[in-house]
């Protein structure tokens, strides 16, 4: 294989002049003439009926263009993933939170104003915080239209709602003999471990800018998925999608917070009421306490192994808190064949329930449901190894997946570099070792996610025009990595040409090709395949082109440095062969689609058991606690990962970044607090995220492989480094302290608490 110009090479951003220079337009700097600014007024009770909505004295205020409530809109309803709920709450509010009117005014100051205005009396209604209140016989129903929903199935497969109870899904996967399993175990290990609700804390709010100009439907959102967005509102609002045009401004951040539609249909209907440019923007407190956070689970891990520490059956209870609305349903599918881990066992069985409460919905967070997971089975692989007087890296070594295994969810591991990635982490923890302070604790966690699967389909155009301009157009968005970049790269490769030539066209649906979104770590896989076919596809077209020109075999020319080439003639620019040919343009396309379903859904086969593009890898940490206090610093990280081929070495260590720092905040001190299904710490001020100050040492590791797969063989790794922080932390105070955390976040306070006990 020729050796790489572009692709593996550290490339800044594109876009970075003009993003750090302050020119980058996001949503909340789009200014139209006219514009009208929005607000929306929420329910300020968990759970209650709507006994009357008098919004008469907001609609009366000067300034004021339109009040929007249920009574004003079509009834249908929308969902991410299940269509459980409509645009306004109009007999009944299912958490502190819920839209119940709209309104948009000349300024932000009188629509703040009419909200006071809007008399809204309620009768309230009983209310399940927690799942294990929503779970009781007697517990209040939080939806009881089941009969009346239905799967979005764009984004979604398997919905088995429990009628009559508050459970929104519970499915189960098993292989193998699970009892079996566990009759040829020495040792069983049965634990549980919680995990907290987290907000995304994208530093972009919400945004959405809409305009209705009486026969097109235009939006400029922050949003991960355009398309998507677009398709919901010409549902809802029974518009031909042709008739709406979705444009996804820059992003600052998504983390999953912003696949789903979130203030859009809210500026839709307004801008549709009014004729009129409408903007809407989240203020934070919206962000923390009504927009979304993570799905936290609850999670118990029962684990049969040998004594020489081969497992013999895991078995994993997943029960998650979706809240209000089902948009947990990716995550809690998603255990069913991640759950169990990066592991070869035989017998398994994983149960996973999605229990609606009257609280903040969840919804994707970095790596959907995976953390959760991997916090619960990674802990209790270092309790296992403790037990059985095995070194945590050897038991690991012993179980997980290498080259030709079977995963746990039915594929075939033919693309892995885990143990090389074990190993390098290893390596980095004996070097730490040699010269640790007494104080200081380590501990290491393997991790893994499958790849995307259904839903997963990704276009790409490559326009070169006559005067040799180059366009590349890709439907996903970027929400902060450098999508742009990364995939200019892969053009630039197949054209012979540098990134910096390249023109890349993100996210619109007028301009870009379908793309089902940014999200699941999935763009550089699936779109980037797409962006090497159509670039390969363009190129096809130019040489043919002057093969034709000069009447020769196309196997007798090349591509070399933006030109055409061939012994014995001169050279010609992309763009001499566009106009000598008498062509307006070269246009190639490419897509790339999964068909491939998990080997756990009823409807695969056997083609299906094949999967490339799994991301694996391991981390390691150096902890340092404070006995007196119980406070726990992270003083460095190793992550290792599996990326097949880094198409930007640059970008690939900056995700390694941006998610040890997530991670940290996950681990230590991240938290929505509720106050009766309020969230009480809605702010920066009360919430803590992981600053520079908090940050560790971290030794970003890429471990590349040839794969056959496209692109070069190359892995997502957008997700993966948020993963393990939060169990090698566990394990590194178990291991100084001798003190096991099962529930984040791992305080201070939880740890001083640890160990004032065994000080009694």
């Amino acid at each position: 294989m020729k050796p790489f110009r572009v692709v593996g090479k550290p490339q800044p951003r594109l876009d970075g002049p003009e993003t750090v220079t302050g020119r980058a337009a996001y949503t909340v700097d789009v200014l139209l003439p006219g514009m009208l600014h929005a607000k929306l007024f929420r329910s300020s009770v968990a759970h209650a009926k709507i006994r009357r909505l008098d919004a008469s004295r907001a609609r009366l205020l000067t300034g004021v263009a339109a009040v929007l409530t249920a009574s004003d809109v079509p009834r249908k309803r929308f969902g991410f993933t299940v269509q459980d709920e409509e645009l306004f709450a109009g007999e009944k509010a299912r958490y502190i939170g819920d839209v119940i009117a709209a309104v948009a005014a000349e300024d932000e100051e009188t629509a703040e104003a009419a909200l006071t205005l809007i008399d809204c009396d309620y009768e309230e209604l009983p209310a399940a915080l927690s799942p294990d209140e929503a779970l009781k016989e007697n517990a209040p129903l939080i939806h009881e239209d089941f009969d009346s929903y239905r799967l979005n199935d764009v984004l979604a497969r398997s919905w088995h709602p429990v009628a009559g109870t508050n459970i929104a899904h519970q499915a189960v996967y098993s292989r193998g003999n699970i009892d079996q399993g566990f009759t040829e175990a020495d040792e069983t290990f049965d634990d549980r471990f919680t995990s907290q609700q987290v907000q995304h804390c994208s530093l972009e709010p919400h945004a959405v800018v809409a305009r209705w100009d009486g026969e097109r439907l235009t939006l400029w959102t922050s949003t991960q998925k355009v398309f998507l967005v677009r398709s919901g509102l010409a549902d809802l609002f029974d518009l031909p999608e042709e008739k709406i045009r979705v444009i996804g401004s820059k992003i600052g951040a998504g983390f999953g917070g912003k696949n789903a539609m979130r203030l859009e249909p809210y500026a839709a209907a307004l801008a549709l009421k009014t004729g009129k440019p409408v903007r809407l923007i989240n203020s934070r407190a919206e962000e923390f306490a009504a927009a979304a956070g993570s799905v936290p689970a609850t999670v118990r891990v029962k684990t049969g192994v040998k004594r020489d520490g081969t497992i013999t059956a895991r078995a994993m209870e997943f029960i998650w808190d979706t809240g209000a609305y089902a948009e947990g349903l990716p995550g809690s599918n998603r255990a069913l064949k991640d759950g169990v881990g990066p592991y070869k066992i035989a017998n398994l069985r994983v149960t996973s329930t999605l229990v609606y409460t009257n609280k903040l919905r969840g919804c994707p967070f970095r790596g959907l449901g995976i953390p959760e997971a991997v916090w619960a089975g990674e802990s209790q692989m270092d309790i296992i190894a403790a037990k059985l007087g095995i070194d945590p890296v050897a038991l690991r070594l012993k179980n997980c997946l290498d080259t030709g295994d079977e995963t746990p969810a039915g594929d075939r591991a033919n693309h892995i570099a885990l143990r090389q990635c074990l190993l390098k982490v290893s390596k980095e923890l004996k070097r730490w070792k040699k010269r640790a302070p007494s104080d200081h604790g380590f501990g290491v966690a393997l991790i893994h996610k499958s790849p995307t699967t259904s839903a997963a389909s990704s276009k790409a155009l490559l326009r070169i025009r006559a005067d040799a301009g180059v366009e590349l157009m890709i439907g996903a968005t970027d929400v902060g990595g450098g999508t742009g970049t990364s995939l200019g790269q892969i053009a630039a490769e197949e054209l012979g040409m540098a990134p910096t030539d390249i023109r890349v066209v993100i996210a619109d649906t007028e301009l870009t090709p379908f793309d089902h979104g940014t999200y699941s770590s999935r763009v550089t896989a699936y779109v980037g395949a797409a962006v090497k076919l159509a670039a390969t596809d363009a190129r096809r077209q130019l040489i043919e082109a002057s093969a034709r020109l000069w009447n020769l075999s196309p196997d007798k020319l090349r591509i070399e440095g933006k030109k055409v080439v061939a012994s014995g003639r001169r050279s010609m620019t992309y763009g001499e062969v566009i106009k000598n040919s008498k062509l307006a343009e070269i246009l190639g396309s490419g897509s790339f689609e999964s068909k491939r379903l998990w080997a756990g859904d009823a409807a695969s086969n056997k083609q299906d058991s094949a999967a490339a593009g799994w991301p694996f890898g391991a981390q390691a940490v150096e902890v340092k606690i404070d006995r007196e206090t119980g406070v726990i610093k992270l003083v460095r990280v190793a992550s290792a990962h599996d990326v097949g081929k880094a198409i930007n070495p640059m970008a690939v260590t900056g995700q390694i970044q941006g998610g040890i720092a997530m991670g940290l905040g996950y681990a230590l001190f991240e938290g929505l607090q509720f106050e009766a299904g309020k969230v009480a710490n809605a702010s920066f001020a009360d919430y803590k995220i992981a600053t520079a100050c908090d940050m560790p040492g971290a030794a970003p590791m890429i471990v590349e492989k040839l794969y056959a797969s496209e692109p070069y063989g190359a892995k997502g790794v957008g997700e993966m480094s948020i993963f393990g922080i939060a169990p090698a932390i566990a394990n590194a105070i178990a291991s100084l302290t001798g003190k096991r955390i099962k529930d984040l976040p791992m305080s201070a306070e939880k740890l001083f608490e640890q160990l004032k006990q065994t000080a009694k």
